[in-house]
């Protein structure tokens, strides 16, 4: 297994982490060095439990993975033997292996689903073996088999979303789970999206699982406050408006899981307003903007700051975040520079976290340069092959400096423009038929405005 920690998704759940058990017995010699019983003692990528009153719950449709690192002062493959047994019936043993195990990491084998009857509690045990030298056996490690997934989904709801008609947003929404009678559910899992993650852990150095308790994540899971009890979650919506799902599922102690139970509820807008200083800015301006929140999502908690991305529809975004004023207003100043306008999304964000639905503003330019030619007028007839013409560039928007051009899809020419913003080239076709020019203007701050292609025929 190569260094480093990877990630394998299982279908056997996580748990609470528990302490990994030494090896108790004493050294065996065997050819090439000693054995000992095996260490890092896992089963279902879980820690195993050592208190026979408090074995880990496990499910095992799919078997009982069972793995330890096995004990030897020798660098050679060894075998790790696990036995296995129903406590209650100790004479009924199952025991697999895993042979050519390397040393210093971990040696998985896996116990036939057949092996287990739901309900009942089981003992295992691993053991180092090399050649004919086998360690002694590592304590007991103990299992209670769990195949059952909870028999009912469980309800749920929320007392300030209610699911008919519209809400009002701004104000967290309070959900509670109930465990709707199965007695052994001990916690829920929830998603805003109807989807749930597998449960897995993750594979460290050595083949090492790093059990983690899942209920640490309290973005997806919400543990009861006691065995087939209830929980209360307080959660912004990942989004300010609209209709709204929310979905959870119980869990047991082996961590199989009920089916979900789904919440639809619906939120009105709450989306700031955006106003520049005057109605319609020039291209290229710097423009004031006021930002104004959603009157009522300021009453339920104040706005404190807006985040606005510009988008320069050209290609290019950028997101800048403004703080609030007092009463919740801010301003921004934004250069109105994109070749075909500027389009504004703006969302704000209360004290509570609560971030509303977007409000949006663009306005359109036409910012392609008119082109003129009296001897090869656009879209026309005229000149003649050897006759010169002149071209005449013109802005319509901006400070323009230069234009540059290129005919019938030759090399660019860059030509500088006049005090009043135009430029003029002269330009000989060397053949008649059909040519076309493209020129675009640039300003004064670097900024390229959009290109304009100019068709004619040369006769």
């Amino acid at each position: 297994m190569s260094p480093g920690a990877r990630l394998r998704a299982v279908l056997t759940p996580l748990s609470v982490l528990g302490l990994a058990l030494a090896a108790l017995a004493s050294p065996a010699s065997a050819a090439g060095g000693t054995v000992t019983a095996p260490t890092q003692l896992f089963n279902g990528y879980r820690h195993c439990s050592a208190d026979a009153d408090r074995p880990t719950h496990l499910n095992t449709r799919d078997g009982l993975v069972v793995m330890g690192i096995p004990g030897t002062t020798g660098d050679s493959p060894v075998t790790v033997r696990y036995r296995i047994w129903p406590v209650t019936d100790p004479a009924q043993v199952t025991t697999v292996s895993r042979e050519r195990a390397l040393p210093g990491s971990e040696a998985p084998a896996t116990v036939p689903a057949a092996a287990f009857a739901d309900g009942l509690t089981y003992a295992w045990q691993a053991q180092t073996v090399a050649g004919d030298t086998a360690s002694e056996r590592s304590a007991p490690c103990y299992v209670t088999v769990d195949n059952t997934r909870p028999a009912n989904a469980p309800t749920l709801s929320s007392p300030n979303y209610p699911p008919d008609g519209w809400n009002q947003g701004g104000e967290p929404v309070t959900f509670t789970m109930d465990a709707n009678g199965v007695e052994d559910v001990t916690g829920f899992q929830f998603s805003w999206t109807q989807d749930f993650p597998v449960i897995g852990t993750e594979i460290g150095d050595h083949g090492i699982p790093r059990p983690v308790d899942p209920y640490t994540d309290t973005t997806q899971f919400k543990r009861a406050d006691a065995p087939g009890g209830s929980a209360t979650l307080s959660l912004v919506p990942p989004r300010g408006s609209g209709v709204m799902t929310f979905s959870v599922r119980s869990l047991d102690r082996a961590l199989n899981s009920s089916a979900a139970t789904h919440y639809m509820f619906r939120i009105g807008s709450t989306a700031p307003t955006v106003t520049p200083a005057v109605p319609s800015p020039e291209f290229g301006e710097r423009t004031v903007f006021t930002l104004r929140p959603d009157a009522a999502l300021q009453s339920t908690s104040p706005v404190v700051g807006y985040s606005v991305r510009i988008d320069d529809r050209r290609g290019g975004t950028e997101t800048v975040d403004v703080a609030a004023e007092e009463d919740g207003t801010a301003q921004v100043e934004i250069a109105l520079d994109g070749m075909y306008g500027t389009f504004l999304e703006v969302t704000s964000r209360s004290a509570n976290g609560w971030v509303s639905d977007a409000a949006s503003w663009q306005i359109n330019y036409d910012t392609k340069p008119t082109v003129t030619s009296d001897t090869y007028p656009e879209n026309r007839s005229g000149g003649g092959a050897g006759v010169p013409g002149t071209f005449t560039f013109a802005p319509k928007a901006g400070d323009v400096v230069s234009y540059t051009y290129s005919f019938d899809g030759g090399p660019e020419t860059t030509v500088a423009a006049g005090a009043d913003g135009t430029a003029s080239v002269e330009w000989t076709p060397d053949s008649d038929g059909f040519h076309y020019l493209t020129v675009h203007a640039t300003t004064r701050s670097g900024v390229q405005l959009a290109e304009r292609d100019y068709y004619f025929t040369v006769s």
